[in-house]
């Protein structure tokens, strides 16, 4: 009974290291992952009217803000619209900059 006692517990610390490797995998994951760049208040604030960004600016107004980005910033953010998620939430503004050129 002892020596069964001592395979369940071998089993059972085992399957906590697991558990814990995977939930601290994750976590690193999402981490490293960061934000996307669609979801950064100060890079998206020059293409809308409103504090609350929710009234993009008008074509020309919007492609003098995407013009003034650094080519770092349109590529990120040309990555961004490129996923699928992150297109749907930032459709309207992820066409503007397809428009401009910005379509992976």
């Amino acid at each position: 009974m002892n020596a069964g006692r001592r395979k369940m517990n071998t089993k059972i610390l085992c399957m906590s290291a697991l558990a814990l490797s995977l939930a601290t995998s994750a976590a690193m994951a999402s981490s490293a992952k960061g934000t996307s760049a669609l979801d950064d208040p100060q890079k998206m604030a020059p293409f809308f009217t409103d504090a609350g960004m929710k009234t993009m600016r008008s074509g020309d107004e919007f492609k003098k803000a995407w013009l003034a980005m650094t080519e770092e910033d349109r590529t990120s953010v040309k990555k961004d619209c490129g996923d699928e998620t992150s297109a749907k939430q930032h459709d309207n503004f992820c066409k503007m900059t397809k428009e401009l050129g910005g379509a992976n």
